[in-house]
């Protein structure tokens, strides 16, 4: 029996018990905005069961459990043999199963199936980030995988199926079938052209044998990997499967397993190739423009998954401070708190509306057999990049102040916020870092004018809405008038070209409200550089409220 001195009072329940997607409201408007009126039923039931399941207790143990049992290696048999097998703890495969029967590798195969898979693994991340990974690019390699139709014929249904799979053997024997990827090498790192990996080709067309290896391949379980290397014709891509089809397995030798900061739930590989047997995809010398839509598509995940952990940060700082009192108050009641809430919500408002801005663009762009809207398609081709960059980026940040606002509580593994903290710098790092990003936005604007079109279409749809997202298009628009010797400036270019976006979606879509704070500080200048800087004028309780969970039975 607990002593009387251990009478728990002023502490929040647990935020479980409740749906993530109805109790979202910036996600299930944007969700309801980007899906034709049709859609919505099906949708909106699909999503609500996920969101349910994603506040489950169980869920929220497995996602726990998954965390803190890391994936282990296992090169050899106890006879001496390779094998190179990760092992991975029952929830890890339970949460991977779930993801897959949840449709999040689906996308492709039906009516505004990005948007709906975008809000999915947006919820999806929020339970444990470390399997999405698999996910991301099993989702990701179909567009890479329909430069060559016969190969995309053989596995698009395998990578497209709700059925998960975790046996290894040959791919054309299982019902569903996952894919990860190897660009990186120890040389080059995001610099892909440096590659060294060698394929030699064989005597049935199609066929080489790779030698060489890659620093970071990720979810090594996986029945097939993406990757780079230097054929005859130069910089290729190759399917590899990890069985071969008469069930012998695959020469990929797994050296090590990654020792991360965050993300620990998710194996990292450093994999080597030797004699390995691979299927070209696309053309020869054409491999970074094959795999460049693999990449594309992950970087908008990146994205996603930025704004998943924003939203649950958001999320668990707004329910502890509904119900923890300091100083004879709510702490949500108070005005330094409430600021500092609301400035965390308007953030993860504008990553969400940004991110199912760019889902439903990648729908109209895939519209259709070689279809597809063409402004859309060139619209992603700066929105994607600056949208990784910046979103990726105020992530670690926010989740900082987010585990802040719990007190020490926030500092306990118990409660859940120093794993997303350890979580929040990954999607900045992956799929290209900072830089990358920048200087690819550069690369855009300075070689296709269409996508500078689109973007100055898509965000003068809110002029004369707000003053101050009116005066930093106008700055926005002189700089862009002089791109020349821009580099060393990219990323204050491009960190503008992501915040005007995000304006003018809130300014078009959000509350009064949450549209009024974003445009003061982030646009107008009346913030200051830490969260909780809000100007004194807004409507915060109103922004506070909008973010907060309500958990229901």
């Amino acid at each position: 029996m607990a002593g009387s001195t251990h009478t728990v009072t002023n502490q929040a329940p647990p935020l479980v018990g409740y749906d993530v997607f109805t109790a979202d409201r910036a996600l299930t408007a944007a969700v309801e905005r980007h899906l034709a009126p049709e859609l919505h039923e099906e949708a909106l039931a699909e999503l609500s069961g996920l969101g349910r399941g994603c506040g489950s207790v169980q869920t929220q143990e497995w996602g726990a459990q998954a965390n803190e049992n890391p994936p282990v290696l296992r090169t050899h048999d106890r006879y001496g043999h390779r094998v190179d097998e990760v092992g991975f703890h029952p929830a890890w495969h339970r949460l991977l199963g779930k993801g897959v029967s949840a449709g999040l590798t689906a996308a492709w195969s039906r009516p505004g199936g990005h948007v709906r898979r975008a809000a999915g693994f947006l919820m999806w991340t929020q339970v444990e980030a470390g399997n999405g990974c698999p996910l991301s690019m099993t989702h990701a390699a179909v567009p890479a995988l329909r430069a060559d139709p016969e190969l995309a014929a053989e596995w698009e249904p395998r990578l497209t199926s709700r059925v998960y799979d975790r046996e290894l053997r040959p791919a054309h024997l299982k019902a569903g079938a996952l894919l990860g990827m190897g660009m990186t090498e120890k040389q080059g790192g995001s610099d892909v052209r440096a590659n060294t990996t060698s394929a030699r080709p064989l005597a049935e067309d199609g066929t080489y044998e790779l030698t060489g290896h890659k620093w970071f391949c990720s979810a090594p379980m996986s029945d097939g990997f993406l990757v780079l290397a230097r054929a005859p014709g130069g910089l290729t891509c190759f399917l590899v499967p990890r069985v071969l089809a008469d069930g012998t397995r695959n020469v990929f030798l797994i050296q090590r397993l990654k020792d991360k900061l965050g993300n620990r739930s998710n194996a990292s590989a450093e994999v080597e190739f030797a004699g390995t047997w691979a299927r070209r995809v696309g053309e020869e010398g054409r491999g970074v423009r094959t795999i460049i839509g693999m990449v594309a598509a992950t970087r908008l995940d990146c994205v996603l998954g930025s704004a998943g952990l924003m939203r649950q940060a958001v999320a668990q700082a707004v329910h502890h401070c509904t119900y923890r009192e300091a100083f004879g108050a709510k702490l949500v009641d108070q005005p330094l708190m409430r600021n500092v809430l609301a400035d965390l919500a308007i953030e993860s408002e504008a990553a969400t509306t940004l991110a199912l801005r760019l889902a439903a663009a990648y729908d109209a762009a895939h519209d259709g057999d070689g279809g597809g809207d063409e402004r859309e398609r060139a619209l992603l081709r700066i929105a994607v990049p600056a949208a990784k960059y910046w979103v990726t980026k105020r992530c670690a940040p926010l989740a900082v102040e987010a585990a802040e606002c719990l007190g020490g509580n926030g500092y306990v593994e118990e409660s859940g916020m120093p794993r997303l903290v350890r979580e929040s710098p990954l999607n900045s790092i992956w799929e290209g870092a900072g830089n990358v990003q920048a200087l690819d936005v550069l690369r855009a604007l300075g070689r296709e004018p269409l996508a500078m079109d689109a973007y100055l279409t898509e965000v003068g749809l809110a002029r004369g809405a707000d003053h101050r997202l009116d005066a930093a298009i106008r700055g926005l628009l002189t700089e862009l008038a002089d791109l020349e010797a821009a580099e060393g400036q990219a990323r204050r270019l491009v960190e503008r070209l992501a915040l005007v976006l995000q304006g003018s979606l809130l300014v078009r879509f959000a509350p009064p409200e949450v549209a009024d704070a974003f445009c003061a500080a982030r646009l107008g200048g009346d913030g200051g550089a830490a969260f909780g800087t809000l100007p004194p004028t807004l409507d915060l309780a109103s922004v506070v409220e909008r973010a907060r969970p309500v958990a229901v039975a």
